[in-house]
């Protein structure tokens, strides 16, 4: 143990701590006790918000988000008499035509009616197709990577006592996935605005404006009134997401494969995108009928208590092709819209994405 002389101080501090000594090396003007300390400073830089901003909406997501959201906005714009009638003649009011749905429209209402409530549907279609086109988008390449990943690992394991599965993930398709995503997130995010838009539709002497209808569907039901629907609705996207997507992506691949291209002309994808849209409307048109009955049928008190009942009461009133009743304004509407929204998507995300090429 050392002795107390043979502790040391160095620049005037003493740096033993008990049994344990160290040295503690400091400038001189540091312990200069007749200097005046230096006064204290706080710098902080506020960020460069516009720049902020900037580089938030240069990403590729939100670059998609807002392409789904502008496309959707400017095909309704377009579009909305042909919803109008499609929506009239799928819950049956008024004429099984769509000549004689459209004059009836016009006879009762003029022609501000084929645009009724296009102003709740221009609100709902705009997160939609935002939420729906961003969620694909994404899914898409997440799922695109997994697969990847797994190829070069080797894919997950299943491991069951002794036993080892190896799982192969290789046959699910990125692109079914993103469009059941698609369907699912949209669906959960904006059907309270749906349920807006179809009383406005189908009972404006009850609702007539956007105003009156959320006090009286709130009045009615609280909160969940505003998700009413909401499971046959599930059931009803989720084969018709699917699907759409699944097509539009395969068949423009396939296009572009063969024609050795490496992107679709605004026409073609004009085409491609109706001819997405017919396939998935055809395959999920009857779940569409058996909703649109459970929702009309809620506002008259006369509500099937689930969907197979829908279509039960459907096929009993009208037989089998009373599942398809509506099916070609449906069409005339649907092909329209999905190569429309197509067209102006992938200009938008183009121009807000890519960065490449006029619209």
């Amino acid at each position: 143990m050392e002795s107390q002389s043979q502790k040391k101080t160095y620049g005037g501090v003493n740096a033993g701590f008990g049994d344990v000594y160290g040295v503690l090396m400091l400038p001189k003007e540091m312990i200069d006790l007749d200097k005046d300390p230096p006064p204290f400073e706080l710098r902080f830089q506020v960020p460069d918000v516009k720049l902020v901003l900037k580089d938030f909406f240069r990403t590729r997501e939100v670059g998609e988000f807002l392409s789904g959201a502008l496309a959707g906005a400017m095909t309704k714009a377009v579009l909305a008499p042909l919803e109008t009638i499609r929506t009239r003649m799928i819950v049956g009011v008024g004429s099984k035509h769509i000549a004689g749905s459209f004059v009836e429209v016009m006879e009762q209402q003029g022609w501000q009616g084929l645009w009724a409530g296009n102003a709740i549907n221009m609100l709902r279609i705009v997160p939609t197709q935002a939420i729906e086109l961003g969620t694909f988008e994404y899914v898409k390449r997440a799922m695109t990577s997994a697969q990847e990943q797994w190829k070069q690992d080797g894919g997950p394991n299943l491991q069951l006592g002794s036993l080892n599965f190896s799982l192969s993930l290789s046959w699910i398709s990125p692109v079914a996935v993103a469009g059941a995503a698609a369907g699912i997130a949209s669906t959960l995010a904006c059907h309270p605005l749906e349920v807006l838009k179809d009383r406005l539709t189908i009972s404006p002497d009850i609702y007539p404006s956007l105003r009156v209808a959320l006090s009286k569907i709130y009045q009615d039901g609280g909160i969940g009134a505003f998700y009413a629907g909401i499971a046959p609705t599930l059931i009803g996207m989720l084969p018709y997401s699917t699907s759409y997507y699944f097509i539009y992506e395969t068949v423009k691949k396939s296009y572009c494969s063969k024609g050795n291209k490496k992107s679709l002309s605004r026409p073609e994808m004009l085409l491609i995108g109706a001819f997405a849209g017919f396939t998935a409307s055809t395959i999920s048109f009857p779940l569409e009928v058996a909703r649109k009955r459970l929702m009309v049928g809620a506002l008259q008190g006369k509500c099937p208590p689930h969907m197979a009942a829908a279509l039960a009461e459907v096929i009993r009133e009208e037989g089998l092709l009373g599942l398809y009743r509506g099916w070609g304004a449906s069409c005339l509407k649907v092909m329209p819209s999905s190569g429309i929204t197509w067209m102006f998507y992938e200009a938008w995300k183009d121009f807000l994405v890519v960065g490449r090429g006029p619209m």
